[in-house]
């Protein structure tokens, strides 16, 4: 027999094995009583056992994501999918927020035909925080410079990141102004549709179901998107919403596996971590307005930063975009929201939520690590806080970095040259009044 077809005769034999080896382990996954995360974390497994052995770590790392689809990424434990209509009201839209304990929901165009799109479907992602902004923008004084059309729309469908809202200059208005603006008609007939009117994207950046694990992961990491609507484009509806939170639960899911221990049991400092030093974390200090740290969050489009006791290098708590929705449902905070500070914010969410024990999760702690931190130990930690960033301390409480979610997937895949393509072009340019 020649050497020739002696060589194909052995790709064939080997690629056989191959796909019997995916088979069995597909058929252990469906009987294996593990969760949806770690099913997943075995056919990760599978695929780095049989990946190129010349392959480095993070060459193989980015082998296996690009192998998996996100079709096979698990939908919600509730396996609901909630949807707002753009005929509701912001009063209405805030209550299946808060009922269904979620703080955005895709918007579902009414008055699209039955057979539309996606992208005719959908006119943008709503958050509780936008919805809390838009509010907050209604005391604004008017001016030439501060427009009160297509900037504050931006918001209400992106969150808290438009500049057109300069909150640290906004005018006095009486204590129980939450008060009376959500109990007017303003609030209670607006539609969520009156509100979006500027997107960035079209009308919002969405994978479909056959991307893969690494350009999910790219787009979570290097492209700082807070979640990724997952389509079927068939069905022309979201099909999943993959979030920071549920890719942190499947790593956690992951552990004692092989693929996962030989990275997760590395010490931070030994891949990098944390990337932020103490002079570059974003902070406020506690006699500062709270205001401020809302406005430097947005300004730097940050999710959250630490609250520091003034005079040392010691931290009292933290306050994350989240917590901008307590300017809203809380009263102790509202009636005095524009000369509160970041202390009296902090004790007033932990106050209230005290009160309201299971209605929110629990925020204004500060969750730390030391640097001599596993990655495994440090995804744990999130997992269970349900948290996205992480401060390192020392043994005084001194802040020594930063490690964010992102930080942690950054460390995990890289981006290969030109991986990307023309991805971005289904996506539309910015519309001249979009300040996002």
């Amino acid at each position: 027999m020649c050497k020739e077809k002696k060589r194909i005769i052995i790709n064939l034999l080997a690629l056989a094995l191959q796909r019997e080896r995916e088979r069995v382990i597909m058929v252990t996954m469906e009987e294996s009583p593990r969760s949806p995360e770690a099913k997943l974390g075995l056919r990760v497994e599978d695929l780095w056992d049989i990946q190129e052995p010349q392959l480095s770590p993070d060459e193989k790392f980015n082998a296996c994501f690009e192998s998996i689809p996100v079709s096979a990424f698990p939908p919600p434990p509730s396996n609901q999918e909630i949807e707002i209509k753009s005929d509701a009201t912001l009063a209405e839209a805030v209550k299946i927020l808060a009922e269904h304990n979620i703080l955005s929901a895709p918007v579902v165009d009414v008055d699209a035909p039955n057979d539309a799109s996606w992208i005719d479907r959908y006119i943008g992602i709503v958050e509780f925080a936008g919805i809390v902004v838009w509010i907050l923008h209604q005391s604004e004084p008017t001016s030439p410079r501060s427009p009160s059309g297509g900037a504050a729309n931006t918001a209400a469908v992106n969150g808290i990141t438009s500049e057109a809202f300069g909150l640290e200059s906004a005018s006095t208005t009486s204590g129980n102004f939450f008060e009376d603006l959500t109990s007017s008609q303003l609030y209670k007939n607006t539609k969520v549709r009156d509100i979006s009117g500027s997107f960035r994207w079209a009308p919002f950046l969405a994978l479909e179901r056959s991307n893969s694990f690494l350009t999910m992961l790219l787009l979570l990491s290097k492209y700082k998107m807070k979640s990724i609507p997952v389509v079927d484009l068939g069905a022309g509806r979201i099909d999943n919403i993959i979030t920071q939170s549920s890719v942190i639960h499947m790593l956690a899911e992951c552990a004692g596996l092989q693929w996962f221990e030989s990275w997760g049991t590395k010490k931070l400092s030994e891949v990098g971590l944390p990337m932020v030093t103490p002079n570059h974390i974003i902070k406020v200090y506690e006699d500062e307005p709270v205001l401020q740290a809302f406005k430097l969050m947005r300004k730097k489009r940050i999710g959250g930063l630490p609250v520091m006791d003034r005079g040392s290098s010691t931290a009292i708590g933290n306050i994350s975009l989240k917590d901008v929705q307590f300017l809203l449902t809380a009263p102790e905070i509202y009636h005095d929201y524009r000369s509160i500070t970041a202390k009296d914010f902090l004790t007033a969410i932990r106050s209230y939520l005290e009160k309201h024990e299971g209605a929110f999760p629990m925020s204004g702690d500060l969750i730390t690590c030391n640097k001599d931190c596993t990655i495994k130990e440090l995804i744990q930690l999130l997992d269970h806080e349900k948290i996205h960033r992480v401060y390192v301390a020392d043994n005084d409480g001194n802040l020594e970095g930063l490690i964010t979610l992102r930080d942690i997937i950054s460390r995990l895949v890289h981006e290969p040259r030109g991986y990307f393509g023309d991805f971005f072009d289904g996506v539309l340019p910015m519309p001249p009044n979009s300040r996002v």
